[in-house]
């Protein structure tokens, strides 16, 4: 019986099956098959088997975009989490418990405002805050005395992906703060109460209760904010086009160089399919740790 009901939502799913055939595999298994080849994006491609891929390997650019993508990792997966969890204790603990349930969500509904602005136009509007002459840091720094600290921030190599790191932490604190509040709901508050009893401090019985209790949505933070890490590209293509020089690269804006500007349509496949097998493993290996970390629990 269960069977027969199962087959009457067949026909809603087609719709949505062949969209995803259409839109996502089929493009992804051609990205593949043009990896292997040298294309310019008109003409015939011309098969070279793994030439490009051995070209990767040994492409100091290439590497470079890779290095940068795990600096942005701290930037849009570490420091946002631990901000965000450090945020979403306190907001729960203290604001809405001094100051009722409305406070805590202006000031959550403020830390989530970035997320609900496009990505590319939070670059634009900081990429006029960094701007050397009139922007407002360098003219905050002079304002205050700090004028030998002002200086052109994206287009030094020592400070433009840093100050991309900063607009990204600005961008992304938002999104794990409201997910660590919506699981702190079901976190039974008589085990902080006793803990406080017994004399744990405030970041004891974060560590020791809460983290372990909301360990799922941790991983689903960490794992969410580390694929959109490893695949950015509007902050770098809007502040500073991967320069000064490889200082900014990131691998997914030099894949978009290779396919339109240069235009080296084979070697850009070739980078996207790596960076997509990169994302693919990353999630593989963080979704065996959690089953395996639930399984020991569950014991």
């Amino acid at each position: 019986m269960s069977y027969q009901r199962s087959r009457g939502y067949v026909p809603f799913l087609i719709p949505g099956v062949v969209a995803f055939l259409a839109i996502v595999v089929g493009p992804f298994v051609a990205n593949i098959a043009i990896s292997f080849t040298r294309w310019r994006g008109v003409g015939t491609p011309e098969w070279i088997g793994l030439e490009n891929y051995q070209r990767a390997f040994d492409d100091t650019a290439f590497w470079a975009s890779f290095e940068n993508n795990l600096r942005l990792v701290l930037a849009m997966t570490i420091i946002p989490t631990i901000l965000g969890l450090l945020l979403a204790v306190f907001l729960f603990d203290n604001i809405h418990r001094h100051f009722g349930p409305r406070t805590t969500s202006f000031f959550r509904a403020g830390f989530y405002l970035p997320q609900i602005m496009p990505l590319i136009v939070a670059a634009i509007v900081w990429r006029w805050i960094y701007q050397p002459n009139w922007g407002i840091l360098n003219w905050t720094l002079n304002s205050v005395g700090l004028d030998q600290f002002a200086r052109n921030w994206l287009g030094n190599r020592e400070t433009a992906l840093y100050s991309i790191m900063g607009m990204m932490v600005w961008f992304q604190l938002g999104y794990p703060l409201v997910i660590f509040m919506a699981a702190l709901q079901r976190v039974d508050p008589q085990l902080n109460e006793a803990a406080a009893i017994d004399g744990a401090t405030w970041l004891q019985r974060v560590w020791h209760i809460t983290v372990p209790l909301i360990r799922p949505e941790i991983y689903v933070v960490i794992l969410t904010t580390a694929i959109h890490a490893l695949k950015v590209f509007a902050p770098v293509y809007a502040m500073t086009r991967g320069g000064p020089g490889t200082a900014t690269i990131v691998a997914s804006y030099f894949s978009y160089k290779n396919f339109f500007e240069r235009p080296n349509v084979g070697y850009g496949a070739t980078i996207a399919t790596l960076l997509t097998a990169i994302i693919m493993l990353l999630t593989v290996a963080f979704i065996t740790v959690q089953v395996r970390q639930e399984r020991r629990e569950s014991v």
